[in-house]
């Protein structure tokens, strides 16, 4: 059989359960050939509505996905810690001795608030996973990647943003800060790496049911209604929607895309 993604390694972050973007992208890049690092911080979950998962769960799942001989590996970080983002990268990329994707989802979500609520402490805890570990992540895995100067052996990169640009993120002004800056600083990320063969672009995937839209785990019942109604094609994305869009960036078929943020959201910003 063809695997497209056969004798790549990808770091995928934010692996903690397996209704999370993170295992869905992971999956579907280890069904492509890859071999699959991934990274999980499963305290964070925990504290959530939605709740946490057993993380052999998310090791059996992408174990079961592997094709074609590839490997996989999986290390615990907390990306608010010092270091931690570099460590990763050092830690993936010594499990085959390469790396050739990084897909940062890691988020910090929930103990958010208004404007008027943001603090020191809240405003930094969503920076530092958010933004500034993604920063630091791809200057590290720039750092490591070998280019051989073809279009084919380019590296990829893709970031993950929230859609705060097409409305408002009530009572979360922490995370929309820390994820519009990814979304800002895309084009000028991604003209630096370009010279050192890395292909950055950034993923905005909608409102994506990962367990926080589900009426008996959601964190916002306020406005649950009101976002399904303004789902044109009648349902919330799955995480599955938005793993296809980032496989098809970091395979051949997306290596003519660099520099995008690209939404991923069944028309949701068309209806705001």
């Amino acid at each position: 059989m063809n695997y497209p993604l056969a004798g790549r390694t990808a770091l995928v972050t934010g692996v903690s359960r397996p209704k999370g973007i993170g295992y869905a992208v992971a999956s579907r890049l280890a069904e492509l050939g890859a071999n699959v690092v991934v990274h999980h911080f499963a305290p964070h979950d925990a504290e959530q509505p939605w709740g946490g998962a057993d993380v052999e769960a998310v090791r059996s799942g992408i174990r079961s996905a592997l094709t074609g001989g590839a490997q996989t590996a999986d290390f615990h970080a907390d990306l608010a810690d010092a270091g931690a983002a570099v460590t990763l990268i050092d830690d993936a990329a010594a499990v085959t001795g390469r790396l050739d994707i990084l897909v940062c989802n890691q988020a910090r979500s929930g103990g958010d608030g208004t404007i008027l609520e943001a603090t020191d402490e809240t405003l930094d805890a969503h920076w530092t996973v958010n933004a500034r570990a993604t920063v630091l992540m791809t200057k590290r895995f720039t750092e490591l990647f070998q280019w051989d100067r073809t279009e084919e052996g380019t590296g990829r990169a893709i970031w993950l943003t929230s859609g705060q640009l097409f409305g408002p993120m009530r009572s979360e002004m922490s995370y929309a800060l820390s994820k519009a800056a990814l979304a800002g600083a895309t084009p000028s990320a991604a003209a630096e790496l370009l010279a050192h063969g890395v292909l950055l672009n950034t993923v905005n995937p909608g409102p994506t049911n990962t367990g926080y839209l589900d009426p008996e785990t959601t964190d916002r019942p306020e406005i649950l209604d009101e976002l399904r109604a303004a789902m044109p094609l009648g349902r919330f994305g799955a995480p599955d929607d938005v793993a296809r869009l980032i496989a098809w960036l970091v395979g051949s078929d997306g290596r003519w895309v660099v520099g995008e943020v690209i939404s991923s959201d069944g028309g949701f910003r068309l209806g705001l």
